[in-house]
């Protein structure tokens, strides 16, 4: 009896690597065929909002039409919570609707991937979904991971988008705040790397409203957590801009460097999601011919995202897509389309494969039981010689 039930188990990680493998190189070839004309792929795009509510998987396929050739998909990984004593019968959707906390949803990765399954292969072959349900200052968030992907194989692609630091969003979480210099982190980070997971990690380049003059010293903690993970691929989510953080006069200097910098160079990249980094991109005519030299020297290392939430019609994606418009007109056709989808496919068709194969490796075997340290998350402390 336990032979029939490993043997029926290895025959579902075979069947569940193969469809996963058939998705990658059907994404592949029906992009020249179904999409071919599509305007860009989505590398930030979140199917549900802060009360985790959102568009239907079969509705957003329908708003992606033509136009939008493939997408990841990720939730949120943070709730609203609705305390009547702070609202009353008003029930909040967004963070700054109420002073009550956010708190990790787990259940999210669930959701996403159910809805990612309920979909026919063909349809699979347009998404990346990506895992986000975990508490990135708790040093049992990789476990999640781990769990996630030996509970659905063959779905995920990557991590995130998940926050470190974020305007307003990271005081209000509730519990212990998430930090860059925090091992939890780089438990994440290594386990990412191990798996070939693509990384999407948000973290503002500075805080809001700081003085004049004042060192942004999240950027050098970033650059250091960059240097430590050269075996992680990470997408650094709108490079560093928020709603209140503005680019820092010298913006264009700090991505040169990371873009130059050998330590950096074969796995670290950034996206230009967000209306807000569109419409600071699009400022000026200065601002306008500073991000298109950038994008034009540097080719390879960006990617194009709406970081639409929930959108109930493609007019949201289209109008972050079309504020780009003035930065598109001067980059090079090569850089064009590496930027809006070939860069895409080339990371996370690389990681679909290597997660397949960490799945076809390791979804058998019992999960690992690390030697206890105070650092090292081990879930089995040794009981001390008497």
């Amino acid at each position: 009896m336990e032979t029939n039930e490993r043997n029926k188990r290895l025959a579902g990680i075979c069947r569940s690597t193969f469809i996963g493998l058939t998705i990658v190189l059907t994404a592949a070839s029906a992009g020249a065929q179904d999409w071919g004309n599509a305007e860009f792929h989505d590398a930030h795009f979140h199917l549900t909002n802060y009360v985790q509510e959102g568009t239907d998987i079969n509705d957003y396929l329908d708003i992606m039409g033509t136009q939008i050739g493939r997408s990841t998909l990720f939730g949120l990984p943070l709730q609203q919570m609705w305390s009547y004593e702070n609202t009353g019968d008003y029930a909040p959707y967004y963070y700054l609707q109420t002073d009550a906390p956010l708190y990790y949803y787990s259940f999210t990765d669930a959701h996403i991937a159910m809805a990612y399954k309920s979909l026919s292969p063909e349809q699979q072959a347009r998404l990346d979904p990506m895992i986000t349900g975990f508490n990135p200052a708790d040093m049992y968030a990789a476990d999640h991971i781990r769990r996630v992907l030996r509970t659905f194989p063959g779905v995920f692609t990557g991590i995130g988008e998940f926050s470190i630091h974020k305007e307003f969003v990271s005081a209000k979480v509730a519990g212990k705040i998430a930090t860059l210099t925090n091992p939890a982190l780089d438990r994440i980070l290594d386990f990412a790397g191990e798996v070939g997971l693509v990384v999407i990690l948000h973290n503002d380049i500075n805080m809001p409203f700081p003085k004049p003059g004042q060192e942004p010293y999240m950027l050098a903690q970033m650059k250091k957590l960059f240097e430590a993970h050269p075996n992680t691929t990470i997408i650094w989510a709108h490079i560093g801009v928020g709603r209140i953080v503005r680019p820092l006069k010298e913006q264009a200097d700090i991505v040169e460097r990371i873009c130059a910098n050998p330590t950096m160079s074969s796995h670290i990249y950034m996206d230009i999601s967000w209306d807000e980094v569109a419409k600071y991109a699009t400022e000026t005519p200065e601002s306008i011919n500073e991000t298109a030299r950038i994008l034009n020297k540097y080719p390879n290392r960006f990617l194009f995202g709406s970081d639409c939430v929930a959108p109930k019609s493609a007019e949201s994606q289209m109008a972050v897509y079309r504020m780009w418009e003035p930065v598109f007109k001067l980059l090079k056709p090569e850089t064009k389309a590496k930027l809006l989808k070939g860069n895409y496919e080339r990371l996370f068709d690389g990681a679909g494969a290597k997660v397949r194969a960490w799945e076809a490796a390791n979804l058998d075997k019992p999960l690992p039981t690390p030697k206890w340290s105070p650092a090292s998350g081990g879930r089995v402390r040794p009981t001390p010689d008497r």
